[in-house]
């Protein structure tokens, strides 16, 4: 049995342990062996030396985040007790596969291997391609590491692109101005944030440009610095296109480009910018492409199906077209 006086010097000690001590009362129930006495802006623990090393990181990062947000809530504080004790010895699942938790508390994590091998490339490199069928979560995941960064503030902001491209409809017959026109396109974006923001949060990171949701067209003469940039349906951006996304990037900045080459949508039989890029940057340093299959679908098993299905007949249509 040790005891350590923790100091809260960085975050305002009422916040910190909310209304009616409610925070520091699941903090103490989360470490049942540890006693808690909370003093003005001191808390003396005496318990185990490794619980009270966790409560520790306990209140750190929740003083980071009180510094960041001005508030604290319930969901942040079991978050961020989840987080931590995955990291306690004995348990058998790590913290790595876990990226973030959504506003109703369900971790986000790399589900499958072709997942995994995604979000191990991004950790390492500053531009990373996700190429795979629909249905294996390359959307969802990137926008959770995204979103992960931007609360770890190693970016400032998170910018997610999706290319406009008329896939059996013409935008000019859809009703409305522009920005209705488009933002069908961009969709799957808004839904994989609001399922890891809360809204008000989501809706004030939109309105400051936190978090940018814009088409591909718009990012032409930018500059992102400190940005997780996401550009999503990439097979359906064109060689011009890709390149001018790839160069956007700023200082200490990373991307990721998702797409699907067997969905392409362009006219024209124009060549996609993202099996260019395949074939230009494949090798490139800093650089890297992952691929998923089948075996990564999270969706429904018949979309797994489905997509074994009609790799089969295009194998067999391409035998007899040769």
């Amino acid at each position: 049995m040790v005891e350590k006086v923790l100091t809260i010097e960085n975050a305002e000690p009422v916040l910190l342990f909310g209304q009616n001590d409610q925070y520091l009362r699941k903090i103490e129930a989360a470490f049942s062996k540890t006693t808690f006495v909370a003093r003005g802006n001191r808390i003396i623990l005496r318990g185990d030396e490794n619980d009270i090393r966790q409560i520790e990181r306990v209140v750190d990062e929740l003083s980071l985040v009180l510094g960041r947000n001005a508030h604290l809530t319930e969901n942040d504080v079991d978050t961020i007790l989840n987080l931590v004790a995955l990291d306690k010895p004995g348990t058998v699942r790590t913290r790595n596969d876990i990226i973030l938790f959504t506003t109703s508390g369900d971790p986000v994590r790399a589900r499958t291997p072709g997942q995994k091998r995604m979000v191990a490339a991004a950790a390492k490199n500053d531009i990373t391609f996700a190429i795979g069928p629909a249905g294996t979560g390359k959307t969802y995941t990137t926008v959770a590491m995204a979103v992960s960064a931007l609360k770890a503030r190693r970016v400032k902001k998170i910018v997610l692109s999706r290319p406009a491209v008329e896939a059996g409809e013409s935008l000019g017959f859809l009703p409305g101005d522009l920005k209705e026109k488009i933002d069908p396109y961009l969709r799957p974006l808004y839904d994989a944030l609001e399922d890891m923001l809360p809204r008000d949060r989501l809706q004030e990171y939109l309105s400051q440009n936190i978090i940018e949701v814009v088409p591909l067209a718009y990012m032409r003469g930018r500059t992102l610095n400190s940005a997780f940039v996401i550009l999503d349906e990439a097979q359906n951006a064109t060689a011009t296109q890709m390149k001018m996304f790839l160069t956007r990037l700023g200082v200490n900045s990373c991307a990721i480009v998702n797409g699907d080459v067997t969905q392409i949508d362009l006219v024209n039989h124009e060549k996609s910018g993202l099996v260019q890029a395949r074939e230009v940057l494949e090798g490139v340093e800093g650089i890297a492409f992952e691929y998923l299959g089948p075996e990564d679908v999270v969706r429904h098993q018949l979309v797994r199906d489905i997509i074994v299905a009609y790799d089969k007949y295009q194998e067999v249509d391409d035998e007899d077209a040769g």
